[in-house]
């Protein structure tokens, strides 16, 4: 069992898990993105649309894209998507064929990508608690964008690109040799279902 362990420990830390990790949850990302501009532009042409994922009251595409958050800056949302998934796809396949990406451009792509999380979980709590519904298809984008962070700051920390101070880096580097957060991202989605769950409950199925 420990011989497994160790196994599955190396293999989570090698550029082909991580980044076909990220690769992987990229392209979720933007699968789901197309398809939110897709109904967007469904709602733009007739308001009184039925998307597939209108399911009830509470699972409801339809309910969440017509809110005013769902158009933030004047335009669909998911628009975003579709023009930050395919930079993280392209980092993760360069980087999966041996490229190495300078410091600086790394460290650009993580706090670009904290800005994208934090929005997205902005997106998450207004569905949650203001617009009273879900959209399956944002709660992937929100998962999945969770993983690309998650995967993003993995690889940062493991190759120095954050320029931490080198206590700071250290205790990064110890955290993530540790698998400490994949544990916390475990624990953060596991979270966020039990969330969902508790608010809704049975509705979820009604």
């Amino acid at each position: 069992m420990t011989t497994v362990l160790a196994r599955l420990h190396g293999i989570r830390h090698t550029d082909g898990w991580i980044f076909g990790t990220m690769l992987l949850s990229a392209c979720l990302s933007l699968t789901a993105s197309f398809v939110l501009s897709v109904d967007a532009l469904r709602l733009a042409a007739d308001p009184g649309t039925s998307l597939s994922c209108n399911i009830n009251d509470v699972i409801s595409c339809g309910t969440v894209a017509t809110s005013w958050q769902a158009q933030l800056f004047g335009f669909p949302n998911a628009f975003l998507g579709l023009v930050a998934e395919p930079v993280v796809i392209t980092i993760a396949v360069a980087s999966l064929a041996g490229v190495r990406f300078p410091r600086r451009f790394m460290l650009a792509a993580q706090v670009v990508y904290a800005l994208g999380l934090v929005f997205a979980y902005w997106l998450f709590s207004q569905s949650m608690f203001v617009i009273g519904a879900l959209c399956p298809w944002c709660l992937l984008v929100t998962v999945s964008t969770t993983l690309v962070f998650a995967t993003l700051t993995h690889v940062n920390i493991r190759d120095g690109n954050l320029f931490l101070p080198p206590r700071a880096q250290a205790a990064a580097t110890r955290f993530v040799d540790a698998d400490l957060d994949l544990v916390a991202v475990t624990i953060w989605i596991l979270v966020l279902v039990l969330a969902i769950v508790l608010k809704y409950g049975p509705a979820l199925l009604a």
